[in-house]
Protein backbone atom coordinates (compact mmCIF):
# COMPACT_ATOMS: atom_id res chain seq x y z
CA UNK A 1 0.00 0.00 0.00
CA UNK A 2 0.94 3.67 -0.56
CA UNK A 3 0.99 4.28 3.24
CA UNK A 4 0.43 2.29 6.28
CA UNK A 5 -3.37 2.07 7.11
CA UNK A 6 -4.57 2.91 10.33
CA UNK A 7 -5.39 -0.61 11.56
CA UNK A 8 -8.33 -0.95 14.10
CA UNK A 9 -7.43 -3.27 17.01
CA UNK A 10 -10.76 -3.79 18.53
CA UNK A 11 -13.12 -6.89 18.13
CA UNK A 12 -16.03 -5.33 17.27
CA UNK A 13 -18.07 -5.92 13.63
CA UNK A 14 -17.07 -2.70 12.16
CA UNK A 15 -13.51 -3.14 13.03
CA UNK A 16 -13.66 -6.62 11.40
CA UNK A 17 -15.18 -4.69 8.59
CA UNK A 18 -12.53 -2.08 8.09
CA UNK A 19 -9.78 -4.80 8.51
CA UNK A 20 -11.42 -6.47 5.91
CA UNK A 21 -11.56 -3.69 3.57
CA UNK A 22 -8.03 -2.87 4.13
CA UNK A 23 -7.15 -6.33 3.20
CA UNK A 24 -9.35 -6.70 0.17
CA UNK A 25 -7.53 -3.11 -0.90
CA UNK A 26 -4.25 -4.19 -0.38
CA UNK A 27 -4.76 -7.12 -2.71
CA UNK A 28 -6.17 -5.13 -5.03
CA UNK A 29 -3.29 -2.92 -4.99
CA UNK A 30 -0.50 -6.25 -4.94
CA UNK A 31 -1.89 -7.34 -8.07
CA UNK A 32 -1.69 -4.19 -10.18
CA UNK A 33 1.98 -4.24 -9.33
CA UNK A 34 2.38 -7.58 -9.95
CA UNK A 35 0.66 -8.58 -12.98
CA UNK A 36 1.24 -12.14 -13.57
CA UNK A 37 -0.44 -12.48 -9.63
CA UNK A 38 2.46 -14.51 -8.68
CA UNK A 39 5.62 -15.16 -6.26
CA UNK A 40 8.45 -17.07 -6.10
CA UNK A 41 8.54 -19.56 -2.79
CA UNK A 42 12.14 -20.23 -1.76
CA UNK A 43 11.06 -23.09 -0.39
CA UNK A 44 9.00 -24.95 -2.67
CA UNK A 45 11.04 -24.04 -5.80
CA UNK A 46 7.61 -23.02 -7.32
CA UNK A 47 5.72 -19.75 -8.11
CA UNK A 48 2.77 -19.32 -5.14
CA UNK A 49 -0.32 -17.78 -7.21
CA UNK A 50 -2.99 -15.86 -6.04
CA UNK A 51 -6.56 -16.16 -7.02
CA UNK A 52 -10.08 -14.79 -6.48
CA UNK A 53 -9.91 -17.36 -3.34
CA UNK A 54 -7.29 -16.30 -1.93
CA UNK A 55 -8.58 -12.95 -1.64
CA UNK A 56 -11.75 -14.26 -0.29
CA UNK A 57 -10.81 -16.50 2.13
CA UNK A 58 -7.23 -14.37 3.47
CA UNK A 59 -10.41 -10.99 4.03
CA UNK A 60 -12.65 -13.71 6.07
CA UNK A 61 -10.20 -15.03 7.87
CA UNK A 62 -7.54 -12.47 8.82
CA UNK A 63 -10.01 -9.71 8.70
CA UNK A 64 -11.03 -11.32 13.05
CA UNK A 65 -7.53 -10.22 14.36
CA UNK A 66 -5.35 -7.41 14.49
CA UNK A 67 -1.97 -9.11 14.06
CA UNK A 68 -3.57 -11.37 10.74
CA UNK A 69 -4.56 -8.32 9.25
CA UNK A 70 -0.31 -7.08 9.67
CA UNK A 71 0.36 -9.97 8.59
CA UNK A 72 -0.96 -9.76 5.47
CA UNK A 73 0.37 -6.58 4.53
CA UNK A 74 3.83 -8.61 4.97
CA UNK A 75 2.81 -11.03 1.45
CA UNK A 76 5.64 -10.76 -0.27
CA UNK A 77 7.95 -11.83 2.45
CA UNK A 78 5.62 -14.39 3.06
CA UNK A 79 4.94 -15.79 -0.01
CA UNK A 80 8.91 -15.51 -0.21
CA UNK A 81 10.06 -17.86 2.82
CA UNK A 82 7.28 -19.25 4.32
CA UNK A 83 8.16 -22.99 4.89
CA UNK A 84 6.55 -25.85 3.83
CA UNK A 85 5.82 -28.16 7.28
CA UNK A 86 2.90 -30.17 6.41
CA UNK A 87 0.60 -31.30 3.69
CA UNK A 88 -3.27 -32.19 4.75
CA UNK A 89 -6.23 -32.83 3.52
CA UNK A 90 -8.96 -30.80 1.93
CA UNK A 91 -11.97 -29.84 4.02
CA UNK A 92 -14.92 -31.01 2.13
CA UNK A 93 -16.35 -27.73 1.53
CA UNK A 94 -17.00 -25.46 -2.06
CA UNK A 95 -13.86 -23.72 -1.16
CA UNK A 96 -11.47 -26.27 -1.12
CA UNK A 97 -13.36 -28.20 -3.77
CA UNK A 98 -10.75 -27.24 -6.76
CA UNK A 99 -7.93 -28.82 -4.72
CA UNK A 100 -6.38 -32.10 -4.44
CA UNK A 101 -4.47 -31.19 -1.34
CA UNK A 102 -3.15 -28.27 1.38
CA UNK A 103 0.15 -27.23 2.34
CA UNK A 104 0.44 -25.67 5.75
CA UNK A 105 3.56 -23.12 5.53
CA UNK A 106 4.67 -21.09 8.43
CA UNK A 107 7.24 -17.76 8.54
CA UNK A 108 8.72 -16.16 11.35
CA UNK A 109 7.13 -11.91 10.91
CA UNK A 110 9.38 -10.02 12.96
CA UNK A 111 7.23 -8.22 15.38
CA UNK A 112 3.77 -10.12 14.69
CA UNK A 113 5.16 -13.61 15.76
CA UNK A 114 4.43 -16.97 13.41
CA UNK A 115 2.52 -16.79 10.28
CA UNK A 116 0.62 -19.55 8.63
CA UNK A 117 -0.02 -19.66 5.06
CA UNK A 118 -2.26 -22.55 3.68
CA UNK A 119 -1.44 -23.07 -0.06
CA UNK A 120 -3.91 -25.45 -2.14
CA UNK A 121 -2.77 -27.39 -5.16
CA UNK A 122 -5.09 -27.48 -7.95
CA UNK A 123 -6.31 -30.78 -9.17
CA UNK A 124 -4.65 -31.35 -12.63
CA UNK A 125 -2.85 -28.31 -13.13
CA UNK A 126 -1.12 -29.07 -9.50
CA UNK A 127 -0.68 -24.80 -9.49
CA UNK A 128 -0.05 -23.60 -5.81
CA UNK A 129 -2.49 -20.81 -5.24
CA UNK A 130 -1.73 -19.44 -1.55
CA UNK A 131 -5.40 -19.86 0.05
CA UNK A 132 -5.37 -18.09 3.47
CA UNK A 133 -2.96 -16.34 5.81
CA UNK A 134 -3.30 -15.65 9.40
CA UNK A 135 -1.32 -15.28 12.39
CA UNK A 136 -0.73 -18.69 14.80
CA UNK A 137 -1.85 -18.16 18.55
CA UNK A 138 1.40 -17.82 20.61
Amino acid sequence: MKEIPNIPTGDTPEDIAKRRRIISNFYREWKERNPLHRRYNNSLKEYINIRFVSITETCAHASRTYLSTLAVLQLDAILTDAQKVATVRTKQNANQKQFEKMLVMTYQCRGIGKVKMTVGVKRRSHEKVQYCITVIDQ
